[in-house]
């Protein structure tokens, strides 16, 4: 069997870095991709001695993104698995009140770049029979929340971007999936508790789940087992998928 090698976007903190340790434990090589070299490799010294690769570019740098794609397989050899985890929340306010570069950056991020990345993988896969994708979606996606507009219409986006995907590509061998992890105690949930719009279920830290849940569950949907939900936008939280995954 071929040795999982995955790309994570967004992977010097949070869920990504919790993915990245988790799929380090189960054997996979990873591209831990942040924005700032320092983050990555800060990721990249918590894990096994050779299971990593501290990677630096923004996802928007399409030239910084292939070169660190380029890095990685040089590293570890032909990449099987993209997590597109990178994203941002801003701005958290009303809609006729956001300033419109603000806004437009999250649907850049959060969608645009997010594709770009997808993008640039596909061949890959197409190439070598297969691969996967996992966005990392969200309730967002499917439920307005107001003051959310931008991040609920870029999270949107990229649930039908997951549906595209599977429709265009699963008899090609590339399995698509989206997947919510819930609400989780991350840098992200810090800047929307203080915000003005902040659901009052998010306002005690109390009822936020840890970034190691929702990172088993991703690092899963990398097994055969989770086959029959490709083409899915998930929820980590789902007491059938857990239980087809063999996540407690």
């Amino acid at each position: 069997m071929t040795q999982p090698v995955v790309l994570i976007t967004g992977a010097g903190r949070g869920i990504g870095a919790a993915l990245a340790q988790q799929l380090a434990a189960q054997g996979a090589k990873v591209g831990v991709l942040a924005r700032r070299r320092i983050d990555a490799e800060a990721v990249v010294a918590t894990l096994p001695a050779g299971s990593a690769l501290a990677l630096a570019s923004d996802i928007r740098d399409r030239t910084g993104l292939r070169e660190a794609l380029d890095e990685l397989q040089e590293h570890f050899g032909p990449l099987t698995a993209l997590v597109n985890n990178a994203a941002i929340i801003g701005p958290l306010e009303k809609f006729h009140e956001a300033d419109p570069d603000v806004w437009a950056e999250a649907i850049d991020v959060n969608l645009t770049a997010t594709a770009w990345v997808t993008q640039a993988v596909l061949p890959l896969f197409l190439a070598q029979g297969g691969g996967t994708i996992i966005n990392v979606s969200s309730g967002a996606a499917h439920r307005a929340i107001p003051g959310w507009s931008a991040y609920c219409a870029s999270k949107a986006g990229l649930a039908m971007l997951t549906y595209a995907l599977h429709a265009e590509y699963a008899d090609a061998g590339v399995r698509v999936f989206g997947i919510a992890p819930g609400v989780v105690d991350t840098g992200m949930q810090a800047a929307i508790r203080a915000s003005a719009h902040a659901p009052e279920r998010l306002r005690d830290r109390a009822n936020l789940a840890q970034a190691d849940d929702p990172a088993r569950v991703i690092a899963a949907l990398l097994a055969p087992a989770a086959d029959a939900y490709r083409g899915q936008d998930l929820d980590v939280r789902d007491a059938d998928l857990r239980r087809a995954l063999a996540i407690t």
